[in-house]
């Protein structure tokens, strides 16, 4: 996925916010698992949600208005209630921004962790 970064993305310095990391790869994931799965509402009628259970991100270089930064996004690894994404977010020049890992886990519409049914850890693996 592409993100344009735009001045709102942007501090006073003109370098991205870091907690606007966080949009960019909720945006990664989600587009990521709609492309390889189905959409997100479908998920939620059927009562499969994911939940945030960890984020980390490594910061290596600034971004900064007018970048334009791809995020790869795979999955690392799938339990049986949780998976692991891992992403590389880089800028036009191919330089290396951030480094980041989320765990989702799987839980039902009244949020108690639920097994990742077989159909979804079929299409991640």
């Amino acid at each position: 996925m592409k993100v344009r970064i735009y001045y709102h993305h942007t501090d006073c310095g003109g370098v991205v916010y870091y907690g606007n990391y966080l949009n960019f790869l909720e945006e990664a994931r989600t587009e990521f698992i709609e492309n390889k799965i189905k959409p997100f509402k479908e998920l939620v009628a059927e009562g499969i949600l994911f939940v945030v259970a960890r984020q980390e991100i490594d910061y290596k270089a600034p971004a900064v208005y007018g970048d334009v930064l791809e995020i790869d996004t795979r999955v690392t690894s799938v339990g049986a209630a949780k998976m692991e994404f891992e992403y590389d977010i880089k800028n036009q020049n191919n330089r290396i921004i951030s480094k980041a890992k989320t765990i989702l886990v799987c839980v039902d519409n009244k949020f108690r962790p639920r097994a990742i049914p077989e159909e979804i850890k079929n299409k991640l693996r």
